[in-house]
């Protein structure tokens, strides 16, 4: 399995198919399956919300907030298939699969976009970034692509409660390894160098800009449970612990809710709001909130550095 919450969620329960000593309990399975399809619908809305910003506010359609939209975008389709309920046959077990984990590494990958657009515009000084569009569609869609059908190589498929999983054995595990969670890694090691040189040339800048290097730290936190899991699932197979499964389902899954609080909800979506609210709320509303607004409308963060130009 290889994706948000069915990678985390299908392996956290891959041993308890049958019983074995340390594996989870079917009140456990159905935790963990409970947590992963919660926090999976909580990715699903707030990547949606940033998707819908992105369509209904002109002002946001710009080089670097459209790439905010494709990795909200990525994030939206893998919770979607995180959360499709038990495929009834080979085809759309499948389907479940390998959609969700193209999606998720899609989302690793837009993250590295960012970083490599913030840093030509801060470290370089370069302003022709929007020429980088097309390649990173190609890089982007490509690589998950690639990722996604070396993956499929040799899989088999099952059906784990709710979820599907392929390539439950060693080699669908070392596959599951370099076609999802190396791509991860990479992309968290890239991320933290580049954010770091971003932080070093704007070390006197406002707390707003400095927030821009715990960036990085999204997919750590969303991952380093389901890491750590998979880890232990390959050196001991059939053994499960609940609170690292729990643990790896919850965080993995609200990786969209992250990227889009953190990539999405800046100072230009907050202002574009701020605008609207402004625009159509009553009178009798607007004083319920007005310091708000106000704070919303002036708020200016390391974004406005990226699409000042574009």
């Amino acid at each position: 399995m290889s994706s948000s919450l069915p990678t985390a969620a299908a392996a956290a329960v891959a041993a308890a198919t049958a019983p074995a000593s340390g594996s989870l309990s079917v009140k456990d399975r159905q935790i963990v399956a409970a947590v992963g399809t919660t926090t999976a619908t909580i990715s699903l809305a707030g990547s949606a919300f940033i998707v819908l910003c992105y369509i209904l506010f002109r002002e946001l359609r710009k080089f670097s907030f459209k790439l905010v939209f494709f990795l909200a975008l990525s994030d939206m389709f893998c919770s979607f298939f995180s959360i499709v309920g038990d495929p009834s046959n080979g085809f759309f077990c499948y389907a479940q699969d390998y959609s969700a984990h193209f999606f998720c590494v899609a989302s690793f990958l837009w993250t590295t976009t960012i970083a490599f657009t913030l840093h030509r515009t801060v470290v370089k000084h370069k302003t022709d970034v929007e020429d980088f569009g097309s390649i990173f569609h190609l890089y982007v869609w490509g690589a998950s692509l690639a990722m996604t059908v070396i993956r499929s190589i040799g899989s088999n498929y099952g059906q784990l409660g709710i979820w599907c999983w392929t390539g439950s054995g060693k080699k669908g595990k070392v596959a599951h390894l370099i076609t999802f969670y190396a791509p991860l890694w990479g992309a968290v090691l890239y991320n933290g160098v580049t954010y770091y040189q971003v932080h070093r040339m704007l070390s006197n800048a406002s707390r707003a800009v400095n927030k821009w290097g715990y960036y990085p730290l999204i997919l750590i936190g969303s991952w380093a449970f389901a890491t750590i899991n998979r880890i232990f699932e390959f050196f001991y197979p059939g053994r499960k612990i609940f609170w690292l499964s729990l643990a790896d389902v919850g965080f993995s899954a609200l990786m969209g809710l992250f990227n889009s609080i953190a990539y999405g909800l800046n100072s230009s979506v907050r202002r574009a709001i701020a605008e609207r609210f402004d625009m159509y709320l009553p009178e009798k509303f607007k004083r319920w909130f007005p310091r708000r607004l106000e704070g919303w409308q002036q708020e200016h963060e390391l974004a406005s550095l990226m699409s000042e130009d574009q």
